[in-house]
């Protein structure tokens, strides 16, 4: 496989400043793929010079031709769908099932902006009091700094470059130097599409707070869009508060997953599967702690145990394996620290615990149940295939406990009382709920959470809105 590993600036591939690289790292084999161009200052400062100029006749083009280009984009998108499903794993490490699943997700973005391109629609009234005319229009906000994880590296880059084309702005990407090829690799699918030279650049880089604190102190920058853990969010935001920048923060998340003893217990399971193990636990939708009513507990954990311990471990590219290797030797021993932190304080290991050897970033499905409370791995996103379950006998107990974190990314609900679900979903803390389901990212729902776990809304008509202002005009005819 040939690799794009240059910076994609203006239509160009370049060498990064001072011809500064970095190795990219397969984490099923531990070894060198390629050496990726590094991003600096000066390159920061082509791509806003190539964005500033791109705008302005962007912004121009109509609704139609952007919808059209879009869609072009989704079509091309398809025709690769195997080759991106590759690669992803190749960089990520993901399973081959779950990296088409992401990129078939991705391509879908591209689809559903281009249908949201043509519907930037405001409004027009008149003012109760004067009488004046009110007109209100959504006008594109201008120059846009993208800040992408290394857990989705196809899906976390369309899901903020298509409502941004769709809008009228112009971006620079900065993906997560763990899975910069993907990104890279989507940029001449884009040209063909029909985008214009200098509308979206690729800085990968080594120097990633430089690079982005520069990119955010160029007054032509008007929007910040990040997705990552909190902890760095909060830095973005106060970078970004010296140019008052617009803000769009995909953080962390602690989500909670509760299982009612009228659930359909095969239904729980296959939900709780998909919320814990799709994109090998490392998604900050995962369920981080699994709550279930003691009436049920040791079936539920049984019937997932087995689930769990059923599935092959492998290199992702084998189409056989389930679960691949995690992204990378820190994640994997932080993993490995919270399974050994809850059985040291009491918690009973069901199946899984048992590091694998190497090479390659390995860890097993692992289940714990009866966690105690005092255990890390019920405050810390987890990342990783590890189940951590508790038990609750009462539905006022089980919601406090549920919305005990700062975070407030996604909750998952199992029960056939429909009424109970509403009112218990209505009750949780969080921006997302999944009922009676284990997935709820779709590209027509606004994605994102409360408390600390962000700002703003990726997806849906909301997502196309955060890279646009409203202008209201007032008049009298």
């Amino acid at each position: 496989m040939q690799y794009k590993n240059k910076l994609f600036i203006d239509g160009k591939w370049l060498d990064g400043e001072g011809g500064a690289t970095f190795d990219v790292i397969n984490p099923a084999s531990e070894e060198v793929i390629t050496k990726v161009a590094s991003a600096g200052i000066e390159d920061a400062k082509k791509a806003i010079n190539a964005a500033e100029i791109a705008f302005e006749s962007w912004a121009k083009v109509s609704p139609r031709d952007k919808s059209v280009i879009l869609r072009k984009a989704y079509e091309l998108f398809m025709d690769k769908i195997e080759h991106f499903a590759e690669l992803i794993t190749l960089e990520n490490g993901k399973a081959y099932g779950d990296a088409k699943g992401e990129a078939l997700y991705s391509a879908e973005f591209f689809r559903w902006y281009s249908e949201e391109a043509v519907r930037g629609i405001g409004q027009i009234s008149h003012a109760p009091a004067t009488g004046a005319r009110i007109v209100v229009q959504y006008k594109p906000i201008g120059i846009s700094v993208l800040v992408t994880p290394w857990n989705y590296p196809a899906a976390m880059g369309t899901r903020k470059i298509a409502p941004a084309i769709a809008a009228g702005c112009p971006v620079i990407i900065k993906p997560a130097s763990e899975t910069p090829l993907t990104m890279l690799e989507l940029m001449p699918l884009l040209e063909e599409a029909g985008v214009p030279k200098g509308l979206v650049s690729v800085l990968p880089s080594r120097n990633t707070s430089k690079l982005v604190d520069h990119l955010l102190h160029d007054n032509r920058v008007r929007l910040v869009s990040f997705t990552g853990s909190t902890e760095v969010g909060r830095k973005l935001l106060k970078v970004a508060s010296d140019q008052v920048l617009k803000t769009s923060m995909e953080l962390g998340g602690n989500a909670p997953l509760i299982v009612f003893d009228d659930a359909d217990m095969e239904t729980a399971v296959d939900g709780c599967m998909v919320a814990k193990m799709r994109n090998l636990g490392e998604a900050c939708t995962a369920a981080n702690r699994i709550y279930v009513h003691e009436n049920v507990a040791e079936e539920f954990k049984d019937k997932f145990s087995q689930r769990m311990g059923s599935l092959k471990v492998g290199n992702g590219l084998d189409k056989t394996v389930d679960v691949g290797p995690l992204v990378n030797a820190e994640t994997r021993d932080k993993v490995a620290y919270f399974v050994k932190d809850a059985i040291e304080k009491g918690a009973e290991l069901s199946v899984g615990g048992e590091s694998i050897d190497g090479p390659g970033f390995y860890y097993p499905p692992t289940v714990l149940f009866n966690v105690p409370d005092s255990s890390e791995c019920l405050n810390d996103e987890i990342f990783g295939p590890v189940a951590a379950i508790q038990t609750f006998k009462d539905t006022e107990d089980v919601i406090t406990r549920a919305n005990n974190t700062e975070y407030g990314l996604v909750a998952y609900v199992f029960t056939e009382d429909m009424k109970k679900g509403m009112q218990v979903c209505e009750r949780l803390d969080y921006g997302m709920v999944g009922l009676n389901r284990g997935l709820v990212s779709d590209p027509a729902a606004p994605f994102g959470g409360t408390k600390q776990s962000g700002l703003g809304r990726e997806g849906g008509h909301e997502g196309m809105l955060e890279f646009m202002e409203a202008q209201y005009i007032s008049s009298i005819w």
